[in-house]
């Protein structure tokens, strides 16, 4: 045997090592992946084989069948009790699906989800059933003053402090419930895997001990998920491919919104938004949120500007509030609470060129109502009008509303959904808006539209409102 052939079959028979995060695969354990650099997620993957694998044939227990024979009824979805966690899960919840709710400290995960088992409990649907809520966060007697405080008390509502996957599923075999919640499973851990609570192995063991007694008892599980400083579900990417739906809870500490959208879902739409309401008494389903975000409906007040979003399919309508002050430095400041600052850098840069207006010595500040977040360019054209308005100080008309997005050339550009954003300005009394010009959208009744090419142009047009004979020159770009 020659030293090349020795060599080859040696490499061949070193054990292969593979990343939890990416599949990145070396014959070399190392510390960090070499393809998405995550720390700690490379694990031994087995042994290499040198040649293809034979897997025996096991015989099947019942023969595949036309798909048009399958039975439906035992993959309906029930309805949860929560209107709007209902409308972004598809309906309610399927039988052994398992949920993935992750969101911030503090947002609301476990009221929201005590929520949920109390209702499941009581019967929703007509129908009381045994509902399984284990807390491996909290001890029970914490959880039990946050059900008496929220109304969730249930005679059939379970609860069991657990840190332990084995004593969680045997839990699952005493009770056999009909909805199983874990709170959270950052917090389980198995005592047949090395490693501590949250980790890497750990979180895969316990999520797939779970998703494997969810299949085969058909039951709904309700997992509650950590999160990163950036945002991202905690744990192995792994975790989000073996779950069935993955819901973000989101909100500001600041604010009583909280909003539940699903990044990935099985068995319904992706683009659905549920909006909350976060009191000392629960959390409360919001399907009129629009309100939140309004505080000068009736009156029009200098530096406001009011413009539609949406969220999902969910059209919402938030006030845009700008100040524009005299500045004592030399670089004035730009602060923003709710807008991106680079989209009001752009739209303060667009409105000195192509609309004449000079803010180079005053501070301006861009904020919205009700700890709203504007993340779509519909919102540019309500947020230079409302600067635009701060800077004269006259108020836009009440009952004015803008979209648009605003381009570096000063033109405005037609928006998606510009029809639903329009009839949900006509439901909440808006009587007129100022729209991109060559629209298709067809004004609902009692509304008024008003078209514009550019942003000068736009900027007539709101306060061609205030006084119909005023008659103003588009001012010239300045350099």
């Amino acid at each position: 045997m020659t030293t090349t052939t020795r060599a080859a079959r040696s490499k061949s028979t070193k054990p292969a090592y593979r990343c939890a995060e990416c599949g990145w695969t070396t014959a070399k354990w190392v510390g960090r992946c070499g393809e998405c650099q995550e720390w700690g997620s490379v694990t031994e993957a087995g042994q290499a084989s040198a040649g293809p694998r034979t897997t025996a044939v096991t015989p099947v227990r019942s023969a595949a069948r036309p798909i048009a024979e399958i039975d439906v009824d035992s993959a309906r979805a029930t309805p949860t009790g929560v209107h709007e966690l209902d409308r972004v899960l598809g309906g309610g919840l399927v039988p052994g699906a398992v949920v993935l709710l992750a969101g911030e400290p503090g947002v609301g995960k476990s009221t929201l989800l005590l929520s949920v088992a109390s209702n499941a409990a009581r019967g929703a649907d007509g129908r009381p059933r045994t509902v399984l809520y284990v807390t491996g966060e909290e001890s029970a007697g914490q959880v039990r003053l946050r059900a008496e405080r929220i109304g969730a008390l249930a005679p059939t509502l379970l609860l069991a402090a657990e840190t332990d996957l084995a004593t969680v599923l045997g839990h699952v075999e005493a009770a056999d419930p009909a909805l199983l919640v874990v709170d959270s499973v950052q917090t389980i851990a198995s005592a047949e895997v090395d490693g501590a609570p949250g980790g890497v192995s750990q979180v895969r063991e316990v999520a797939g001990a779970l998703i494997a007694a969810a299949k085969e008892r058909q039951v709904p599980v309700l997992l509650v998920g950590h999160v990163t400083k950036d945002g991202t579900v905690a744990g192995p990417r792994t975790l989000e491919h073996l779950v069935d739906v993955v819901c973000q809870f989101e909100g500001d500490r600041h604010s009583r919104l909280r909003m539940v959208r699903a990044v990935k879902n099985r068995f319904g739409p992706t683009d659905e938004v549920g909006c909350f309401e976060l009191s000392e008494t629960g959390i409360e389903g919001l399907a009129d949120p629009s309100g939140l975000f309004l505080s000068h409906l009736g009156a029009g007040v200098p530096g406001t500007c009011v413009t539609v979003t949406l969220e999902g399919r969910r059209p919402l309508a938030l006030e845009i509030q700008s100040l524009v002050a005299p500045s004592p430095l030399a670089n004035p400041r730009r602060a923003t609470s709710g807008v991106e600052s680079q989209r009001l850098a752009m739209i303060l840069a667009v409105l000195h060129r192509h609309a004449g207006l000079r803010l180079a010595d005053s501070d301006v500040y861009a904020s919205t109502i009700g700890g709203a977040r504007v993340t779509e360019p519909a919102a540019d054209l309500a947020t230079a009008l409302a600067i635009v308005s701060a800077r004269t100080g006259e108020a836009l008309p009440a009952g004015t509303i803008a979209v648009g997005e605003v381009g570096l050339a000063g033109d405005i550009r037609p928006v998606a959904g510009l029809d639903r954003r329009l009839s949900e300005a006509a439901r909440l009394g808006f009587t007129r808006a100022v729209v991109p010009a060559g629209t298709s959208a067809k004004a609902p009744a009692g509304l008024q539209l008003a078209e514009a090419r550019h942003i000068a142009e736009a900027v007539e047009l709101a306060e061609a409102v205030q006084d119909p004979a005023r008659t103003r020159r588009r001012p010239a770009p300045t350099s």
